[in-house]
C-alpha cells in the first residue's frame, strides 16, 4: 500500500493524497495558529517571544495558502475533473505525481526551517518576515541567515506543483473528453477548474519571479529590491499582488461550484 503511493499515477489515489497532505499540513498550521491565539489570549502573556511570534506567524500563513488550500483545490480536481468528463485519467498522469511531490517538498522544506536554517537566533530560526514577505525586510541586511532562504525555495517548489497541476487540467479539460461531452455540456465544476487553473497560470508565475529575483538580490547583489542600491521596494508588491489578488478567486471559486 505505501509502496503504491510512492509510485502512483492515478489520479484518484493522487487526488486523495493531496487530501491527506491538505490535512496534515493544516494541523500543524493549526498547532502553530493555537500557539498564536494562547499567546494573545490575555495581556503581558509571555509564551512564547516576539521573535518566536513572528515565525509563527509567517510559517501559518505560508502553510494555510500555499499547502492547505492549494493543494486541496489541487485535489479536487485532480479526483472530480477526470470522472466528470469521462476521461480514464489525466493528460500527462506522471507530471500530476511530479506536481504532488514536489508541492510536499515544498510544505516540509518550509518546516524544516525550525530545525535547520540560521538567522539571528542561530540555527533554528524559521522565517519571520511574514507570508508576503514584503522587500527590503527580506533582504540580506534585514534578513540574515538561510531562513527566509528557505521560505524562498518552498514557495518556488509550491508554485511548480501548482503550475504544472494547471497545465494538466486544462490539457485534460481540452482534449480529453468523452464523446459527446462538449464545452457546453461540462458540468458547472469543470468549469470552474478550466477558469481557476487559468488563473493559477496567470498568478503563479509572477511570483516565482519575484522569488528568484529576490534570491538574486540575497547572494548576487542584484538589487532588485534594495533601495539603497537603485532598487524598488513597491517592485516586490507589485508582483506579490499579481499573485494574491487572483489567488483568492483560486481558493474560493472550487467551493462555489
Amino acid at each position: 500500500m505505501l509502496r503504491d503511493c510512492f509510485s502512483t499515477v492515478d489520479h484518484k489515489k493522487l487526488g486523495l493524497m493531496y487530501v491527506v497532505m491538505a490535512l496534515f499540513f493544516f494541523l500543524l498550521a493549526g498547532g502553530l495558529a493555537a500557539v498564536m491565539r494562547m499567546q494573545l489570549a490575555y495581556p503581558d502573556q509571555h509564551l512564547v517571544e516576539a521573535a518566536t511570534f513572528n515565525r509563527l506567524f509567517t510559517v501559518h500563513g505560508t502553510t494555510m495558502v500555499f499547502f492547505v488550500g492549494m493543494p486541496f483545490v489541487a485535489a479536487l480536481g485532480n479526483y472530480l475533473v477526470p470522472l466528470m468528463i469521462g476521461a480514464r485519467d489525466m493528460a500527462f498522469p506522471r507530471l500530476n505525481a511530479f506536481g504532488f511531490w514536489v508541492t510536499l517538498f515544498g510544505g516540509i522544506l518550509l518546516y524544516l526551517s525550525f530545525f535547520t536554517a540560521t538567522g539571528d537566533a542561530g540555527r533554528g530560526a524559521a522565517p519571520d518576515a511574514g507570508w508576503f514577505a514584503y522587500a527590503p525586510l527580506t533582504e540580506r541586511a534585514f534578513s540574515p541567515g538561510t531562513s527566509t532562504d528557505y521560505w524562498i525555495l518552498s514557495i518556488i517548489l509550491g508554485g511548480i506543483g501548482s503550475t504544472v497541476t494547471a497545465i494538466n487540467l486544462i490539457a485534460t479539460t481540452l482534449t480529453m473528453r468523452t464523446k459527446g461531452m462538449t464545452l457546453a455540456r461540462m458540468p458547472l465544476f469543470v468549469w470552474i477548474m478550466l477558469v481557476v487553473s487559468g488563473q493559477v497560470l496567470v498568478a503563479l508565475p509572477p511570483l516565482s519571479a519575484a522569488q528568484i529575483m529576490l534570491l538574486l538580490d540575497r547572494y548576487l547583489g542584484a538589487h532588485f529590491f534594495d533601495t539603497s542600491a537603485g532598487g524598488d521596494a513597491v517592485l516586490w508588491q507589485h508582483f506579490f499582488w499579481l499573485f494574491g489578488h487572483p489567488e483568492v478567486y483560486i481558493l474560493i471559486l472550487p467551493g462555489f461550484a
